[in-house]
């Protein structure tokens, strides 16, 4: 592979939850054991700058949320030496408030979003309970302050944002949600952010409970496999196993951010 195209890969990880294993996955878990969440913002760094892929919460949500803050995303991206003002374009995997908080954190970037999303977030699936539980009002509302401002670029499936990254709508666990292929010096990495939570979920087939499509999810697994090198290239979104599995971007950041762009460990 040409190397004007490979980017470093890198997972922040901010924020975190106790919980059960019966709680992760549609008809429980027969396991009466903790299966915790991490909550991570991704950052990619290559020759077309550094992007974003979503951009977390603030303590004030995690506060709202009973999430625990473990470190704000700006000091995690500031220990990678990425100035968050300096940052051009952000993708984001989908709306729900863990994943797209933080909206003055990038006062100069572009936003990259999936038509379905926002029409999604704005339109009648919100007026019932369950399915605008995990969307913030506020957030939504910033986001159509963005599209006024000029700063939002849509896409319609699959798209490129620079050479050797690219979109690609899964939808299922949120109407417009998008995952993002990496070409990295070890093959292609799928950041799969909610498209699987948890290795067990791609691994098994089963499902998240919070999901507007149950057959997008199933079929979002198949496609997560065939567009990454390998299944060791699936990044999940919110498994505290990414931060064993991969080795720490630099020393004294270990358990806080990992590189991606390694072989995992075995």
């Amino acid at each position: 592979m040409s190397d004007h195209d490979q980017h470093e890969v890198y997972a922040i990880r901010y924020g975190h939850h106790k919980r059960k294993a019966a709680e992760n996955f549609i008809f429980g878990d027969p396991h009466d054991v903790l299966q915790p969440l991490d909550f991570y913002v991704w950052a990619i760094v290559g020759a077309s700058g550094t992007i974003i892929l979503d951009t977390g919460f603030d303590a004030a949500m995690g506060a709202k949320r009973q999430r625990e803050m473990i470190k704000p995303v700006g000091e995690g991206l500031r220990a990678l030496d990425v100035d968050p003002a300096s940052v051009r374009t952000v993708i984001i995997s989908h709306m729900h408030y863990d994943h797209v908080g933080n909206y003055e954190l990038f006062p100069n970037a572009r936003y990259h979003l999936q038509d379905d999303e926002m029409a999604y977030a704005t339109g009648r699936c919100m007026c019932h309970t369950a399915l605008r539980m995990p969307f913030e009002v506020e957030d939504v509302i910033a986001m159509v302050r963005k599209i006024f401002a000029g700063r939002v670029a849509f896409h319609d499936g699959e798209d490129e944002i620079v050479p050797g990254v690219t979109v690609h709508r899964i939808g299922g666990h949120s109407k417009g949600l998008q995952s993002v292929r990496v070409k990295t010096q070890r093959g292609y990495v799928m950041l799969a952010a909610d498209a699987a939570h948890l290795y067990a979920h791609v691994e098994s087939g089963r499902i998240f409970p919070l999901t507007y499509n149950v057959g997008e999810v199933a079929e979002g697994y198949e496609t997560l496999k065939r567009l990454a090198s390998s299944p060791d290239h699936i990044v999940p979104g919110h498994d505290p196993l990414v931060l064993a599995r991969y080795p720490a971007a630099k020393a004294g950041l270990e358990g806080w951010v990992v590189r991606l762009a390694a072989a995992p460990r075995a």
